[in-house]
């Protein structure tokens, strides 16, 4: 926040010689009246008329209310954000008297005189001062022009005091100007208590001092922060120059380079003044290993350039040679395969680089395989009529299930299959895996009938089966008499272990057929 008046333009009068004479040299080298239109430009001043009552004395009569003349000083406050724009303004008044003060108590002596010939003195501790001369107005008017110009002094003095308790400007800053207000009143050409003003700036840059002081502690603090704020930024730069180049991803490294160094020029830009030095060092560091990233960078990019050629050019033969495949049609396939197969292990080109050269490639294929779609659409048409004749085929086949005479079904299937293979191949091939499957099952089910008759009707089988028929009524004759004689013994162990044994026998012998 800045503080900001309309202070007048100082013209002082010139002094005249010591000895008293008129100099024709000492007039003033402005015109009064311009004076006081700048006066009246620069500083807003509205007249207001003040009466100061008296306190009344007991018995006495209160004195005439004297007629003050007071200015309204304008102070102009900016507030501005962190990027310089100006975010409000305040305006504060402040009244400072225009006149001259009153005398000290005790003294009935004005702060200025003048003299006949216009010269104009003003009233200190060791006497009378000659501030300069006004020839061409009355005494009142050369007072007045000299009082203003003490109203101008005692205007800067109040705003000094008023930007001081408000707080926003540093104690530094203050004393400067301080200083500056100080210079003005040695000798200033002004009618008016210039030694309350000197005391009040005296006063106000003592208290300055203690506040500078402490300024100085906490702006030694933020040049310390400063610099360890710098030197983490410098030592992230450099840790991320020295890692190894084949390793970094340099998308995210070179977002993480300019985040430090957009980070390093809003330290320096709204942070506190580093030594020139330290800074010096700090910025050679970190510019070096911003550089040495820039380079890693750079040499990354041109290798893989290079390698990105090398792929571009190995893919354009591959696809100038699958484009040369088209007139083949789908008889061009096969080649087609084996070039996607060298694509695949050709590596990268680049993101817009392989895009294009892939559109090209898949193009060309997508040509080859487009005639074999037409191929096979014409192939379907064809096969319309080749369906159903095997459909057909199919449903005489269903007569081969039921016929009993095994020989007789043979013969019926075998002319079916021999029909079957003369209709010929049909598209789509899906269509010819359905029904060549709904006739092998026709097919499956006659052979299990045919292997169950003939492993019934085998002479081997027969006399294995006989032997073991006569066996096992041999065994059922034995046990059944060895369940006779246990029932008679009343054996109820060997009862069970014959009646077991004989119930098995018979199970198996029916099982033979027996």
């Amino acid at each position: 926040m800045t503080a900001a008046a309309d202070p007048q333009p100082e013209t002082d009068a010139a002094e005249l010689p010591e000895n008293g004479e008129n100099d024709t040299a000492s007039s003033p080298t402005e015109n009064p009246a311009a004076d006081e239109a700048v006066a009246e430009e620069t500083v807003e001043t509205d007249a207001a008329t003040a009466e100061a009552e008296a306190p009344e004395a007991s018995g006495a009569e209160a004195p005439e209310a004297e007629v003050v003349d007071v200015e309204v000083v304008e102070i102009v406050e900016v507030v501005e954000d962190a990027e310089g724009d100006v975010v409000a303004v305040e305006v504060t008044e402040i009244v400072v008297e225009d006149s001259a003060p009153a005398p000290e108590a005790g003294s009935d002596e004005p702060w200025g005189r003048v003299d006949d010939d216009g010269t104009v003195s003003v009233r200190e501790a060791e006497g009378w001062r000659v501030v300069g001369q006004y020839p061409d107005g009355s005494s009142e008017e050369a007072l007045a022009y000299f009082e203003r110009k003490y109203a101008d002094l005692a205007g800067e003095v109040t705003l000094l005091e008023v930007r001081h308790r408000r707080g926003g400007a540093s104690a530094s800053d203050l004393r400067s100007t301080a200083r500056t207000i100080n210079g003005k009143l040695v000798d200033a050409a002004a009618v008016g208590d210039l030694a309350s003003l000197v005391a009040r700036v005296a006063a106000l840059t003592e208290a300055l001092a203690a506040q500078t002081e402490t300024e100085a502690v906490a702006a030694r603090e933020a040049v310390d922060d400063a610099v360890k704020a710098r030197t983490e930024l410098v030592e992230k730069a450099e840790a991320l120059a020295a890692r190894d180049p084949r390793t970094v991803q340099w998308k995210q490294a070179t977002a993480e380079i300019n985040g430090l160094f957009d980070q390093w020029q809003s330290q320096q830009q709204n942070g506190p003044r580093l030594p020139k030095s330290t800074a010096q060092q700090l910025w050679k560091r970190f510019r070096d290993a911003r550089a040495t990233v820039d380079k890693h960078r750079r040499a990354f990019y041109a290798e893989l350039d290079e390698a990105h050629k090398g792929v571009r050019d190995r893919k354009t033969r591959l696809v100038e040679k699958a484009e040369a495949l088209a007139p083949k049609g789908e008889d061009g396939i096969p080649a087609y395969r084996d070039l996607l197969d060298e694509w695949k292990t050709a590596g990268r080109a680049g993101k817009k680089v392989d895009d294009a050269l892939w559109a090209r490639f898949k193009a060309a294929g997508d040509a080859l395989y487009g005639a074999r779609v037409e191929r096979e659409a014409a192939d379907a048409e064809a096969s319309r009529e080749k369906i159903e004749a095997k459909r057909g085929l199919l449903d005489e086949a269903k007569a081969v299930g039921v016929e009993r005479d095994i020989a007789k079904a043979r013969s019926l299937l075998t002319g079916i299959q021999r029909q079957w293979d003369e209709i010929g191949r049909i598209f789509p091939r899906e269509a010819e895996r359905s029904l060549d499957d709904e006739l092998r099952r026709i097919e499956n089910a006659l052979r299990s009938r045919e292997d169950a008759d003939w492993k019934r009707n085998d002479p081997e089988q027969k006399a294995r089966a006989n032997d073991m028929t006569r066996q096992l009524t041999d065994a059922i004759q034995k046990l059944e008499d060895e369940l006779a004689a246990a029932k008679k013994s009343g054996d109820k162990r060997a009862i069970a272990q014959a009646t077991d044994a004989l119930e098995a026998r018979k199970t198996w012998l029916k099982a033979l057929g027996g």
